[in-house]
Formats: structure tokens, C-alpha cells, sequence
């Protein structure tokens, strides 16, 4: 569980230090990133989050499920007005606010990072989201590194200061790690007990939905064939699929 946690913070903090060795203004290397990982979150949406909130909840409750995923889907829509599209890679040079440290920004990506961490249940038994618990960490982290050097760029145009900019990268870094350690260590119990967790699974499937789509339809917005793109997007779906081999 530890180094779930160690993982998912130097993920962010080396992916915000990257800043330092990548000029900001140029982020091609970044899309076929954002293809593997948009492709890999879809899938694993698909075929592990969907299927395990839907095992969790009695069969005269699934469409229970559907309202969550709903809420998440339309819950990230409404979160992406104060990011900016920075969970997905979106850098905006936005001079309006020259040394402002952009406190929504940072708040809409804290929630949709601690949301994604609170799904990382390990159990003593043998349950589905043991099995799972390895493939999302993975999906969590891949999708952390395109928006924590986002983050850290949109930071350092504003605040024109590396130092300046850290401690809010380090705020950002944490906030996946503390949703793993609340939903392990303080409010398991009531999660599993209560239904609680398959809503959480629900909302956060249609959290990854709206950020996996809107990546996927991004990396191709010409509708052209894009050999890199298109193998990188390959790479991500079959990665998803071969967990359950």
C-alpha cells in the first residue's frame, strides 16, 4: 500500500521536475502519452471499474450505478471550467494573471486526484478490487504525468519562479496518496459496509470516462491517420485487455 502511495507521489513531483529539462512551450512528446493513457483508462474503465461497482451493489440497485457515472462524467465536465483541461495536458499561456498562483485550478485537480486515489482499496480477502488494485495504480500514474507538467508550466508562466511554484506541484503530488491512506486506514469499514465504495467506483468510472474521451478525440482532432498516435493508442487498449489474461 506504501508504495502505492511513494509511487503516486514521486509520479507527479518527477513529472512537475521535468519542467526543468523540457521546454514548456512545446509538448509534442506529450501526445502520444496522452494516447496511451487515455486509451488504457478507457479500457480499464470498461472492463474492470464498471463490472466490479456493478458486483458491489444488490441486481435490483445496478442503476443505481448508472446516476453515479453519470454524476462523475458531468461532475468532471463541471471541474474542468476552473482546470483548464490540465488533467489532460492542456497548457494555457495566459498572461491575465501574471503572479497568481491559480487557486481553482489547483483545487478542481487536488479533488479529481484524491477521488482517484480513494479508489485504491486493498483488502486482506480475495475481492475484485484487489485484482484491479495494481492495474488502476498503473492507469492513475500514467495519467498524472501529462497533468502535473502541465500543472508545473501553467505555475511557473505565472508565478515566474521555480521555488514559488513547488509547493503547490507537492500539494497536487499528495493528493492522490492522502485519498489512498483515508479510504484504507480511516473510513474502509463504512466504504465497504454501506455501498459507499460502489458509488465512488461509479463516480470515478464516469470521471474517466469524460477525461478519456476527451484525450482520445483531442490526440486526432484533424480525424487524420496518425501512425504514432495510433500505435500508442493500440498499445494502451491492449495493455488494459492483457490484465485479464
Amino acid at each position: 500500500m506504501w508504495i502505492a502511495v511513494l509511487l503516486l507521489f514521486l509520479t507527479v513531483l518527477g513529472a512537475g521536475l521535468l519542467t526543468r529539462l523540457l521546454p514548456t512551450a512545446r509538448t509534442s512528446w506529450m501526445k502520444p502519452l496522452l494516447a496511451f493513457s487515455g486509451a488504457y483508462l478507457f479500457t480499464l474503465t470498461i472492463t474492470h471499474l464498471l463490472p466490479e461497482a456493478l458486483l458491489l451493489v444488490p441486481n435490483n440497485e445496478m442503476h443505481r450505478i448508472g446516476y453515479y457515472v453519470l454524476g462523475g462524467f458531468f461532475g468532471q465536465l463541471l471541474l474542468e471550467v476552473f482546470s483548464q483541461g490540465v488533467e489532460h495536458g492542456h497548457i494555457h499561456h495566459d498572461t491575465a494573471h501574471d503572479g497568481q498562483v491559480p487557486f481553482l485550478l489547483l483545487f478542481s485537480l487536488v479533488i479529481h486526484s484524491f477521488l482517484e486515489g480513494s479508489i485504491l482499496v486493498k483488502q486482506p480477502e480475495a475481492t475484485p478490487s484487489n485484482e484491479n488494485f495494481y492495474a488502476i495504480l498503473g492507469g492513475v500514474a500514467l495519467h498524472h504525468i501529462p497533468a502535473a507538467f502541465a500543472l508545473m508550466a501553467a505555475l511557473l508562466l505565472r508565478l515566474h519562479s521555480f521555488k514559488r511554484a513547488l509547493p503547490y506541484l507537492v500539494l497536487f503530488a499528495l493528493a492522490a496518496p492522502i485519498g489512498i491512506v483515508v479510504s484504507n486506514y480511516v473510513v474502509l469499514e463504512e466504504l465497504m459496509s454501506s455501498g459507499l465504495y460502489a458509488a465512488l467506483l461509479g463516480l470515478v468510472a464516469g470521471n474517466f470516462l469524460h477525461v478519456s474521451t476527451t484525450i482520445l478525440f483531442e490526440t486526432s482532432p484533424e480525424h487524420r491517420l496518425n501512425w504514432p498516435k495510433l500505435g500508442a493508442t493500440l498499445a494502451g487498449t491492449l495493455l488494459a485487455l492483457a490484465i485479464d489474461v
